[in-house]
């Protein structure tokens, strides 16, 4: 929201299930009205349900890119991230404190930090995938499989669209 040039964030309240207060039809009619606010809540039940297991969402997804095993460097893991490198040089310090990431200068390029996941940092993800389907399944607990589905080729479909590093790659 803007307020005389500064941003700011209203946090969202959920009402009780069942209760007589409801948006108006205007705002319920518009798709990009719902997405923002099912993200916003879906955010900020994955930031609880993260905290809760001593993680963060960022732990997580950075644990994914160095487990895909085609970045290694801090830069390319913000790059794909989309995390401004001061940012992930904390999630990193933070991962590297609890045993489940190395680093190391990189022997071609002295100015670079290669870095690699750990047992511990693979057996910290098993659990954090677990966490996350348990997540996603909660969430959309009140869609079927084939909804849930549709729902994920929709939404990726516009993420397609929209954010470039969901973009699929070009043919070699």
């Amino acid at each position: 929201m803007n307020n005389g040039g500064s941003r700011y964030t209203i946090p969202v309240n959920p009402s009780p299930i069942g209760s007589s207060l409801r948006l108006p039809a205007e705002l319920m009619e518009s798709s990009s009205f719902l997405l923002k606010r099912l993200g916003m809540l879906a955010k900020e039940r994955t930031l609880d349900a993260y905290e809760e297991a001593g993680f963060s969402p960022y732990h997580y997804a950075t644990l994914v890119v160095l487990d895909e095993g085609t970045r290694e460097t801090q830069g390319e893991i913000a790059d794909v991230l989309g995390y401004d490198k001061g940012q992930l040089v904390g999630i990193l310090d933070e991962l590297e404190e609890r045993g489940l990431v190395e680093r190391r200068r990189d022997p071609n390029d002295r100015r670079r930090h290669l870095v690699s996941m750990t047992t511990g940092g693979r057996r910290a993800l098993a659990r954090l995938r677990t966490l996350a389907g348990r997540i996603d399944d909660e969430f959309l607990a009140p869609l079927s499989d084939e909804d849930r589905e549709t729902l994920h080729t929709l939404l990726l479909r516009l993420a397609e669209v929209h954010e470039p590093r969901c973009a699929p790659p070009f043919p070699s």
